[in-house]
This record gives structure tokens, C-alpha cells and sequence, in this order.
């Protein structure tokens, strides 16, 4: 773990209610700045208590939490949470304030001068990636995805150093779940925010987490990285917390995206005309293109469906681009991306770097070689170089 000063520290904390067993028994954590840190367990195993101890929303029967060195009890609670930011499962959002009162809130009553809430919020809802002119919108005029996502960044109204989220996620859909991962994950790593995430989803803490506290009974069983934790469970609950695919994933779990990634994807120029787009796939025998700008920027993708329905209607390739895609990093470990591309079907996904450069491809192909490699465990196995070389025509560039 972080050999880093913590931000929240946790020394023999306990809570016991009376006539109760303890909710919480003996917690040790240090919490460095900017870890991503979910704490996980099942229902009643304590993870919200331990949480809601740091904001002083569950008061501490004995031990100390400290935020930045100092004890929790020296704050004033209303200060303390005011400097804290807080998402919780249901949104929050206070439905006859527009989505711009909201976001300002907590903003507001630390008596920021007007100018600078106009201009958070403007920034907010960018981030949020929603249209500005929902800032005059009421909460009820947004989906609920929609309005979980104006919960997250009105935690980054004040801030904030510290957001704590309360299962934030578990209402919505899959496919909603899964964009406001991505979006929080994102802006954890952009703005270096320290977020402690509270959640009973496996797959949730393994794709956000830098730091896992596992807790069982009350008791914290494991505090680590994901990796140790995958690698090395601490007790049978822990394992089984696990499970036995993602036990058998992490026999893998070292390799990265950039390790089996084709270098050259088939791609087209944003300016380039549907004429050659046409000539591209047939050369090529692919049913789609990625599509970049000058700078190799990835900007989308255009299938062979569209460009047939829309060929003698418009001229260019930026006319029939889908915008909207699913990518990686080189640096991203394949357990996310193996369960994208095999169990959603996908054929290919592009691998972007830092700055949204297309820089290669991971193919369905070289996914499936790398399972059974592991899998059937050859007396030889297969090199990363070996892994990606597989074929790339028809649907191992098709997004359908």
C-alpha cells in the first residue's frame, strides 16, 4: 500500500450499539491522497458505518479517525461535512432547486461570490458531460443516470479533496452503472480527487479501485491493492467474495492491453470521402473504419450499414460518423477488457493513449487465443507477440 501521508486515517476504531454485536470492530485503515479506495462486503458486514464515521454521520464508540492528522471530533460536524463531499444512492438532488441550484449548493453556503458559482457550474455540468442549458432544468426533466451524474459533480462543487459515495450506482441500469463508472473513475484520475466508495459489487471495486478494504462481521479481513487481493486472498470468505472466474482471471491479470494489441488498426481520415471509405473496406475486407483527424486523434467510427443508406445523400466520412465507442489504454489490464469484448459481444475494441490517439487495436481473436492459453496452460505458452497475431478481417472490426 501508499507509503504516502494519509488523508483519512483510522487507528482501533470500533461502533457498538447498544444490545447490538459491534457494527464495527477494531478498523485500521490508512487512506493515502488520492487513492480510490472501496470499502466491500456483504449487507450488514459494516463497510457504511465505517464510511459514514468519517463525516461524523455515525458517531465513533472508541478509536480515532483522523482527516489530514486531525481527529474527526475536534471538527465542527457541520464544517467537516461541508468540506467533504457526499454522494449517495438516491441522488440527493433537492427537486425544486434547478439542476444549477443544486450543483452550487454546498458552494453557495461557503458564500462564494456569484461570478465564481456561475462559473463552477457551467464547469460542473461539463464535466457531468451534459448540455449546458440543463443547468435551468428542474431534476425531474433528467433520466436517472442524468441525475446521478449532477450527485457526482456537485460533490466536486466546493473542492473538495475528500468525496465519500454510499453505493452510489446500485439503483440504475447495467449499461447507465457502467457510463457512470467510467465518469467517475475519470475524474478521479483527472482532478486527483481521494474517493472512499462503499459498495457490495465485486466487479464494481475491482474496475475503480486502486485500494480495497474488505469487511466481514464488522472485522476488516483484507486492506490492499486489487492486484494482492486477487493474487493472494486472506481468508475463504475473501475468496469467495472473489469468485472462482475472477480467481482464474488473475492468472492472467498482469497482462496488459498493450502486451496483445495489433498496431495497425484499419482507419480513415475524418475529411476523407465516402468514395474512399468504400475502397478502403473493400481493400481491406472490413466492415468498418475507425475514423481519426490529422493528429491521429480517434474521433468515432462508420460502419458498411450507413455508409450503403446514406452514400448518395452525403459526401464525407465525418457525415456518417458514430461518435460513440468503447476504448482502452495500452497500460489497462485485460480483465476488463476480456469481459467487454467476450460477454458483450464486441469484436474489436481501439486502444487510445493519454491524449485520445489511436495507437492500436484488441481484437476478439487474440482475447480468445490469450483464454485458452490460460485455460489449457501449454507446457510452452504463448508469447504476448504470438497472442496478437490473428486475423483481422469481416467481424473482427465490426461494432455489431
Amino acid at each position: 500500500m501508499s507509503q504516502q501521508k494519509p488523508i483519512v486515517e483510522f487507528k482501533n476504531v470500533s461502533k457498538i450499539y447498544k444490545g447490538k454485536a459491534p457494527a464495527v470492530t477494531d478498523a485500521n485503515i490508512k487512506i493515502a491522497q488520492g487513492e480510490f479506495c472501496c470499502f466491500i462486503g456483504t449487507s450488514g458486514s459494516g463497510k457504511t458505518t465505517l464510511m459514514r464515521m468519517i463525516n461524523r454521520m455515525n458517531s465513533i464508540t472508541k478509536g480515532h479517525v483522523y482527516i489530514n492528522g486531525k481527529d474527526v471530533n475536534q471538527f465542527n460536524p457541520v464544517n467537516l461535512r461541508r468540506r467533504i463531499g457526499y454522494v449517495i444512492q438516491n441522488n440527493g438532488l433537492m427537486p425544486h432547486m434547478t439542476i444549477k441550484e443544486n450543483i452550487i449548493l454546498v458552494a453557495k453556503l461557503l458564500k462564494w461570490p456569484q461570478e465564481k458559482l456561475d462559473q463552477k457550474a457551467r464547469e460542473l455540468i461539463k464535466l457531468a458531460e451534459l448540455p449546458e442549458e440543463y443547468l435551468d432544468r428542474y431534476p425531474y426533466e433528467l433520466s436517472g443516470g442524468q441525475q446521478q451524474r449532477i450527485g457526482v459533480v456537485r460533490a466536486l462543487a466546493a473542492d473538495q479533496d475528500l468525496i465519500l459515495m454510499d453505493e452510489p450506482f446500485g439503483a440504475l441500469d447495467p449499461i447507465t452503472r457502467e457510463n457512470l463508472q467510467d465518469l467517475v473513475k475519470k475524474l478521479q484520475e483527472e482532478l486527483g480527487k481521494t474517493i472512499v466508495f462503499v459498495t457490495h459489487d465485486m466487479d464494481e471495486a475491482l474496475k475503480l479501485a486502486t485500494h480495497i478494504v474488505i469487511m466481514h462481521d464488522g472485522k476488516v479481513v483484507q486492506n490492499d491493492t486489487p492486484e494482492e487481493i486477487l493474487r493472494h486472498p486472506a481468508t475463504e470468505f475473501v475468496e469467495t467474495l472473489i469468485g472462482e472466474d475472477r480467481l482464474a482471471e488473475a492468472q492472467h491479470d498482469t497482462v496488459q492491453v498493450q502486451e496483445i494489441m495489433l498496431t495497425t488498426p484499419v482507419k480513415i481520415n475524418l475529411g476523407a470521402s465516402l468514395r474512399d471509405a468504400l475502397s478502403l473496406m473493400r481493400d481491406r475486407h472490413v466492415d468498418t473504419l475507425l475514423v481519426t483527424d490529422n493528429s491521429e486523434h480517434l474521433k468515432g467510427f462508420i460502419s458498411i450499414k450507413d455508409l450503403e443508406q446514406k452514400y448518395r445523400k452525403v459526401s464525407s466520412v465525418s457525415d456518417i460518423l458514430t461518435a460513440k465507442l468503447y476504448t482502452v489504454h495500452p497500460d489497462a489490464y485485460l480483465r476488463d477488457t476480456v469481459d467487454r469484448i467476450l460477454k458483450r459481444g464486441y469484436s474489436y475494441v481501439p486502444v487510445t493513449d493519454d491524449e485520445n490517439k489511436l495507437v492500436g487495436i484488441v481484437t476478439r481473436s487474440a482475447l480468445v487465443n490469450l483464454v485458452y492459453n490460460t485455460i489449457w496452460g501449454d507446457n510452452e505458452p504463448m508469447s504476448a507477440a504470438e497472442l496478437s497475431q490473428t486475423p483481422t478481417k469481416g467481424a473482427d472490426h465490426s461494432h455489431e
